[in-house]
């Protein structure tokens, strides 16, 4: 009984012990364990996978994904950061810029700006191609000359009162249509997709004046792409109380955890602990500082549960780009498939 228990446990968790992690590495393949049937079924891994959306607003997502493997986990990781594509300013044509940035770090700055524009409806632009067109190209204007003001308190020393327009935002790029763009897409819908970015500072007599092209590519060939924040993911906690925790001692273990994980009960006017939310620790391992709790507690992770955290960068919803990134994960299956039966034709 207990070698089974032993078993269980190096094929489903993922132990965190006082000085290592035991079970990092997955064991369940076909032959590995006696009376285990590890062979690949896809009717056992349809009932047994899901997703199970636990949050979500209008630029986050938090979901779970049971049943699937690290290398597939990671899988979306990588296609949400690298291979979901965005539009991004490209190239900066700079007609005047005398502010005290330099043109070469302006067009960074201004490359890193995320664009609220749906890239599925443009296409890439051809390696080669000068001017862009109204099907894989995006136009912006921005045009900013400082000046003083002339109703301005004379002992202040205020930027904002002394000086107009001393500060370049998101806000005062203009969008500048091509072809028939303005048919296509609703004014105010192709824009900065926050209006607050500071992109330079000027002094009376300084003035930016230049042209951007945004266009279509993946954060696989620059960062600006990326169309998220962050793209994570972690296997969920597993807490276990090896023995009952009572009076001060539970309060205690409550304290080696994050806030929500160990609730602390009244039972029989006793304190009792037991484990409330393990979802919510972060595994500080605080709790093996402890040399008489340590002995009760056993951490320990699911292998085949990934709570993954998306936060998208305002570009596209989130849930949006999960469906992106499935779509890139079946399109390298696909191409996987075909060339395997190119090999067997030849």
């Amino acid at each position: 009984m207990a070698a089974a228990q032993a078993v269980e446990e190096m094929r489903n968790r993922v132990v965190l012990g006082e000085f290592g992690v035991r079970n990092v590495h997955t064991t369940n393949f076909p032959g590995n364990y006696s009376g285990y049937d590890d062979a690949w079924d896809q009717d056992r891994f349809e009932k047994n996978f899901r997703v199970d959306v636990v949050h979500m607003d209008e630029n986050s997502l938090e979901f779970d994904m049971v049943g699937i493997d690290a290398a597939i986990a990671n899988a979306f990781r990588r296609i949400l950061l690298a291979e979901v594509p965005t539009m991004a300013v490209e190239k900066v044509l700079v007609y005047n810029n005398t502010s005290i940035v330099q043109d070469e770090i302006l067009a960074h700055r201004l490359g890193l700006i995320p664009i609220h524009a749906d890239p599925r409806l443009f296409e890439y632009r051809n390696q080669g191609d000068e001017e862009g067109t109204e099907i894989d190209t995006l136009q912006f204007r921005l045009q900013v000359r400082c000046t003083r003001n002339p109703h301005a308190a004379k002992d202040s020393s205020d930027p904002n009162e002394l000086y107009v327009n001393h500060k370049v935002y998101t806000r005062h790029m203009t969008w500048v249509p091509l072809g028939n763009q303005a048919d296509l897409f609703p004014e105010g819908t192709i824009r900065p997709v926050h209006d607050d970015i500071l992109i330079a500072q000027l002094r009376p007599g300084q003035e930016v004046d230049l042209l951007m092209h945004c266009v279509k590519g993946i954060g696989k060939d620059h960062a600006k792409f990326s169309p998220v924040a962050t793209a994570s993911y972690r296997l969920l906690p597993d807490i276990t109380l090896l023995e009952p925790v009572e009076g001060d001692a539970a309060e205690e273990l409550s304290r080696c955890f994050s806030p929500g994980v160990i609730e602390v009960q009244e039972i029989q006017g006793k304190k009792v602990a037991r484990v409330a939310n393990p979802r919510l620790d972060t595994f500080s391992r605080e709790v093996f500082r402890n040399e008489k709790l340590k002995k009760v507690v056993r951490l320990a992770r699911v292998r085949n549960h990934y709570i993954f955290s998306v936060e998208s960068t305002g570009v596209l919803p989130p849930d949006v780009l999960v469906s992106e990134a499935i779509k890139v994960l079946m399109g390298k299956c696909r191409r996987f498939l075909d060339e395997l039966d190119a090999v067997q034709m030849d």
